[in-house]
């Protein structure tokens, strides 16, 4: 299927769009040129920090004033200048919160730029939310009345870290050096010196543990087989979608309430692998959580804290996947791995994760394997509607303006599928496409009824 330059972006011709925060980098440079070729009426971007300002667009505004004063600022802004469609990175971000607060009661267009649900050569493009503030169906019967797309040949994208890490050293340094300019900004996670670092931090780190860990799974085979284990998946420390679309106020609590429970209700024979977050290296280390998990539960060599293994490989061997909501439950499903989540993600759907209380999935996990027809029609699904073929950091070749390559696919965005969410203002020359269905969970109780 042959893509246009503009592909998906012809959505917003005649538009007036607004950029707020987006990724470390030229990215948004990148939207800007992209979105004037295919014909916004006006394109506007604000700063709040130094690094905003460093990679910012042409017609930018710096906002200097308080998180308080925010809100009020938008909307003013919004009608001023007849904004039809606010962008960002991210929705769970204290500036984006207010800001899709503001831009769907004006009844305006919010579109959220975040990773993909569908890694690692997609990035997610989302109208009203993405994650937890998604409006993808949630019900198992709208993907199986579905038809499948033939889509474009999807692109590898090429290697980033050192992009990555030149523009996050930039940003924070300009954010630090810039502090007198915006004396009111906070950031929704903390900015010091060193941080300009971490990439580099990062990289020793990942050698570290590929040495120190080359065993790892090696050490699971004993006595002519592989140990059967489970895996659990951590997320960054900070990620909003711990915060904002689970019940954990942070990664240890929810380290605890996994480790109890598998010490509880999993078999004797099976370990727990617990997988680190590669973009938390430097911030967080549970090792001592861990240790004293293991001593009180008595979980001598059935509790494992791994970092840089091969995730593919891993979960290959795995007997079942718990995690919060990562985007690596999806991934599991293409190795046909049990999946368990512990918040909310949107491909927690019956068919293709447990249901079950996470006591009794440990033992029953073998009946809760994905249909792998449901998860062929999800995925396709997800990317006709949601998914970019690219990369934040890096354009893929013969890609257009932007870099990316964007469905134009007008059966997909019709969908019946997708239902109007809100009516739009009169400046507004986009519909709004989202699923409908509220997620529903089943009650069960759990098999394992002792507690340590």
């Amino acid at each position: 299927m042959q893509q246009s330059a503009i592909g998906g972006w012809k959505k917003f011709r005649g538009n007036r769009v607004l950029l707020l925060q987006g990724p470390h980098g030229t990215f948004f440079r990148r939207i800007e040129q992209v979105l004037i070729s295919a014909g916004v009426l006006s394109l506007h971007k604000i700063n709040f920090n130094g690094g905003d300002r460093l990679f910012s667009t042409l017609n930018a505004h710096d906002y200097r004033g308080s998180m308080q004063d925010w809100p009020e600022y938008l909307a003013k802004f919004i009608k001023s200048h007849q904004i039809d469609c606010v962008m960002v990175f991210g929705d769970c971000r204290p500036i984006h919160q207010a800001a899709r607060e503001v831009a769907i009661g004006q009844g305006i267009q919010f579109w959220t730029f975040e990773e993909g649900y569908i890694r690692p050569n997609f990035i997610t493009l989302e109208q009203h939310g993405v994650n937890g503030n998604s409006k993808l169906p949630t019900d198992r019967n709208s993907y199986e009345r579905w038809q499948l797309r033939e889509l474009p040949l999807e692109r590898s994208v090429p290697p980033s870290f050192w992009r990555v890490t030149g523009f996050s050293i930039a940003y924070f340094a300009a954010t630090i050096l810039m502090r007198w300019r915006y004396p009111h900004y906070q950031h929704h996670r903390p900015v010091r010196v060193m941080d300009g670092l971490y990439w580099l931090r990062a990289l020793g780190r990942k050698w570290y543990y590929s040495w120190k860990e080359r065993s790892a799974l090696a050490d699971l085979n004993g006595h002519g087989g592989t140990r059967p284990f489970f895996l659990s998946i951590l997320q960054v420390a900070l990620d909003a979608q711990v915060r904002e679309h689970s019940k954990f106020a942070s990664i240890p609590q929810y380290i605890d309430e996994t480790v109890r429970s598998f010490a509880r209700c999993a078999p004797e024979e099976t370990v727990l692998l617990i997988k680190h977050h590669p973009l938390d290296r430097g911030y967080s280390d549970y090792s001592r959580l861990i240790a004293q998990l293991t001593i009180e539960l008595g979980l001598q060599g059935r509790l494992r804290y791994i970092h840089d293994q091969h995730l593919p490989t891993v979960m290959a061997h795995a007997k079942g996947l718990v995690t919060i909501n990562s985007t690596v439950g999806l991934s599991a499903m293409d190795h046909d791995l049990p999946v368990k989540t512990l918040g909310q993600a949107v491909y927690d759907i019956p068919g293709l994760t447990s249901q079950r209380e996470l006591d009794d999935f440990w033992q029953l996990a073998d009946m809760d394997k994905p249909d792998t027809v449901l998860h062929e029609k999800f995925v396709n699904y997800v990317i006709a509607h949601t998914q970019l073929n690219g990369n934040f950091y890096r354009e893929l070749p013969d890609a257009g303006i932007a870099g990316l390559h964007y469905n134009d696919d007008p059966e997909a965005r019709d969908s019946p599928l997708f239902s109007c969410l809100n009516q739009l203002g009169e400046n507004s020359s986009h519909r709004l496409d989202a699923g409908t269905s509220s997620r529903t969970s089943p009650d069960s109780e759990s098999a394992c009824k002792a507690d340590h």
